[in-house]
């Protein structure tokens, strides 16, 4: 059954909190909005940490085998953004708004886009993933022992694009905590199986980095599993309506037109990622496994910057949506300050710890020496990351999602990439120099960002 307008109404009058006015409501808002995305995405780091250091057993070409797996699911993890993104946005305005049965409609409709979206590009890459491993200029043996991983784990990508539209939308109307709930869920369900399928526990056989693909694969199925059936059982603020799936065209085109930027944005960091590690594997496989395990340790101290991200993106459309502007930049300022905060104490940390942190995952000695350095570099980094991370959600949260894509450009590619190519390339310098290249990337991504949001552009774009 569908709801009334009366409960609509009711539903939003009971269970969406009202926008904050004072510095510190809005601090306790942003904070009781972070904390669950900051646990949720916690849990998700330590669930790869975790298979990182059951894989990490099995040698660093099966560390280098699930990294360049992870990349290319990475890259496919593309068309979730464009549907959760644009559901955010748009489920966030009309949460603002008072309209619950206008944000449940968005959400139906972008969990049919990304499902689709997701199975389109499965596909080719089950035919094609020999050659999409192998262009990581990566060993054969590394080719080998990938292309199982990566074949398993796209079995789960339509689900795992399910599950990320409903976690978006929930946020974005509000309620952080269930998505926390699912992802404790889906947790559970891949560490318990990496752990069964690796190694052959309980009876089972050892099945290697296959056993990591199949557990992965099924916490996406259990997830998205979990997610649909919440939604339809009623009880949350946002509810699917069994007899309601149909395709709406305009609904969909919506949503994709405010996130197809933040899906190429993240695919364009992707890419990227994937030429930064060819420039690592000139320095050879003990570069590339140092990439994967630092980008493990190191995504940490992202969290605090993530989690503020989703309560920016939340609040700012909300705010915008109820046609309260000046709050919704109070929002975003909020949460970049706790942002900066608590990410430059993890960084701190994590740069005290680097040696230790980096031998609980590999024990061979080329290795380490070259991961250390990396966590250096990006503990650094913790400031700038803070802002990049907490303003870019902010600005996608007010739908624009164009110019975060413009910084990727500027940044990622001109900056990052470019001097990747000159210490590597031009001037044969050490693996150290092409670590030091994030910096300008950084630097440059939070300068334009900052310089976007005091420009206030971003409260007049159409959603």
């Amino acid at each position: 059954m569908t709801r009334s307008a009366d409960e609509c109404a009711e539903a939003v009058a009971l269970e969406v909190p009202s926008l904050p006015r004072s510095g510190a409501a809005l601090r306790r808002a942003t904070w009781d909005l972070a904390w669950p995305v900051i646990f949720a995405f916690s849990i998700e780091s330590l669930v790869g940490m975790l298979d990182m250091l059951m894989v990490g057993r099995l040698g660093s070409t099966a560390v280098a085998s699930v990294g360049v797996g992870v990349q290319i699911l990475s890259a496919i993890d593309s068309a979730m953004f464009a549907a959760g993104t644009g559901a955010l946005a748009v489920v966030a305005r009309y949460v603002g708004a008072g309209d619950l049965r206008g944000a449940e409609e968005a959400l139906q409709q972008s969990i049919l886009a990304a499902f689709g979206i997701a199975l389109a590009l499965v596909v080719p890459v089950l035919v094609f993933a020999p050659a999409l491993i192998a262009a990581f200029r990566v060993e054969p043996a590394v080719v080998a022992a990938a292309t199982p991983f990566v074949r398993i784990v796209m079995l789960g990508v339509p689900c795992a694009a399910v599950l990320f539209v409903i976690l978006s939308s929930l946020r974005g109307a509000g309620d952080t905590r269930t998505p926390l709930a699912i992802g404790c869920v889906v947790g559970i369900v891949n560490v318990g199986g990496a752990w069964l399928l690796i190694f052959g526990r309980l009876g089972l056989p050892a099945l290697g980095v296959e056993g990591a693909a199949l557990a992965t694969a099924l916490a996406f199925t259990t997830g998205a599993t979990l997610g649909l059936w919440l939604l339809q059982r009623g009880g949350l603020l946002l509810r699917l309506d069994r007899g309601r799936w149909r395709l709406q065209p305009a609904i969909v085109r919506r949503v994709l037109r405010i996130g197809y930027p933040a899906a190429i944005e993240h695919l364009l960091m992707q890419v990227g990622f994937i030429f930064y590690v060819v420039f690592a594997a000139r320095y050879g496989t003990a570069a590339v496994a140092a990439y994967f395990i630092g980008v493990r340790i190191l995504a940490l101290s992202f969290l605090p910057g993530i989690g503020f991200a989703a309560a920016a993106g939340t609040l700012v459309g909300q705010g915008l949506g109820a046609g309260r502007v000046h709050q919704a930049a109070h929002s975003a300022r909020a949460a970049v300050e706790l942002a900066i905060g608590l990410m430059t104490a993890a960084g701190v940390a994590i740069y005290l710890f680097a040696t230790p942190i980096a031998r609980l995952f590999v024990d061979d000695p080329a290795v380490i020496a070259d991961t250390v350095p990396f966590i250096h570099v990006l503990a650094a980094l913790q400031p700038l990351m803070a802002i990049d991370f907490t303003l870019g959600g902010a600005l996608r949260g007010a739908g624009d999602t164009r110019f975060p894509l413009a910084t990727v450009l500027i940044g990622f590619y001109l900056c990052r990439l470019g001097a990747a190519w000159l210490v590597t390339f031009a001037l044969g310098l050490g693996v150290v120099w092409l670590w030091l290249a994030l910096v300008g990337d950084y630097l440059t991504r939070a300068l334009l960002k900052g310089w976007r949001f005091r420009s206030g552009a971003w409260q007049r774009i159409a959603v």
